[in-house]
Formats: C-alpha cells, sequence, structure tokens
C-alpha cells in the first residue's frame, strides 16, 4: 500500500535556499483550478539568493515586482518574463531574505489531458519540460503570485518517492551568475527542460 502523501509545511521552505531546491526534486506539485486537479512530479529545479547573485530578481533590492521574494517563505513567486512567458518559484529563507527555487520542469502526474489542451500538443514530454511550458500547462499566471504552497489551490506533497540520482549543474537560459553550479535534476528523467 502506497504512504499517504504529506503537505509540505511552511517550514520546509525555511531553510537554505540550494537545501530546498534540491529536496524539492521528486516532491509532487499539485493545483486545484475550476474543480479540476493538476499535477506532476518535480524534476527539475534552479536557486536564487539575492546575495552575491546578480541572476536574483531582488539582486539590486526590494521592488513591486520582487516583494514576494523577501518572505515569508513558502509562499508562489509567479513572474512575467520577455513579455510572454510566467514562471513559478517558492519563496525560501527566513522573512527578510530575498531568495526562491525557479521550478523549471515537472513529469505530468493528473489533469494530463487538460495539460494537453492548454500547451496545445500531444508529447507528454514536452507539457512541462521548462519553466514557461509548466505554468501555461498548469494555467499559472501573475494572479496565483503570493498563493501558499502548504494549503489551499497550491500544495507541495511528498509521496515518499526517493528512487532517483540527482544531477547538480551550472544554471541555464540567463547571462549573468550563470557560473553558479545551483541547478539540480533527476538523472535520466525525460522532462528535464534541457540537459
Amino acid at each position: 500500500m502506497a504512504p499517504q502523501a504529506l503537505i509540505l509545511p511552511q517550514s520546509f521552505y525555511n531553510r537554505n535556499t540550494l537545501a530546498v531546491a534540491e529536496e524539492l526534486l521528486g516532491k509532487v506539485f499539485r493545483r486545484t483550478i475550476s474543480s479540476s486537479t493538476l499535477s506532476g512530479r518535480i524534476v527539475e529545479t534552479e536557486a536564487y539568493i539575492a546575495k552575491n547573485d546578480p541572476a536574483c530578481h531582488a539582486f539590486n533590492g526590494r521592488t513591486d515586482r520582487n516583494e514576494i521574494m523577501f518572505g515569508p517563505p513558502g509562499f508562489a513567486y509567479v513572474y512575467f518574463t520577455y513579455g510572454m512567458h510566467y514562471c513559478l518559484n517558492f519563496v525560501t529563507e527566513p522573512e527578510g531574505v530575498a531568495a526562491a527555487v525557479l521550478i523549471r520542469a515537472l513529469e505530468p502526474i493528473s489533469g494530463i489531458e487538460t495539460m494537453k489542451a492548454n500547451r496545445k500538443t500531444d508529447k507528454i514530454t514536452n507539457l512541462c519540460s521548462g519553466p514557461a511550458k509548466l505554468t501555461q500547462a498548469l494555467s499559472i499566471t501573475k494572479e496565483d503570485n503570493g498563493l501558499p504552497l502548504f494549503e489551499g489551490n497550491f500544495l507541495v506533497e511528498d509521496d515518499g518517492f526517493l528512487d532517483f540520482d540527482i544531477v547538480t549543474t551550472t544554471r541555464i537560459g540567463i547571462r549573468q551568475g550563470a557560473e553558479f553550479p545551483w541547478r539540480f535534476y533527476i538523472k535520466d528523467s525525460p522532462y528535464v527542460s534541457r540537459k
């Protein structure tokens, strides 16, 4: 009998961002929208920490856009980028420390037909294999910015899945701070954004 999935408590996020980014791998992100449940297993993450990280949105200080990054931890930070895509992040560290984990890719679990319609593709490995793809698949927009991850419509659950190895690499898709080895993904997963 499979173990009961446990919702990660807010305290899970109130820790070192690199540890959270790595430990989120294998967890299940679940969202409820219009009485439908869409979910996927987190297979790829990247850490962003304002202190000494020029790629972090809060590197130059607090703004209206990045306010949510300054805490409290355990909330969604959703931002719009390149004038066309949303990205989903989980706020980490104690309140006042600006940091978050970008969710780069998911392995779809439930609501797959809805995801296919949202993404206009039938290829399951292409549904959530990138930060913009997964927000499109799960209908995540800036209206979801600030939602808690431990209650309500956004939840992150631990279902006990641990059968994987983790690859650590430098971050991708950024110009500054690309040298930091702050990207983590599940080895051999066909759902990661790119290797």
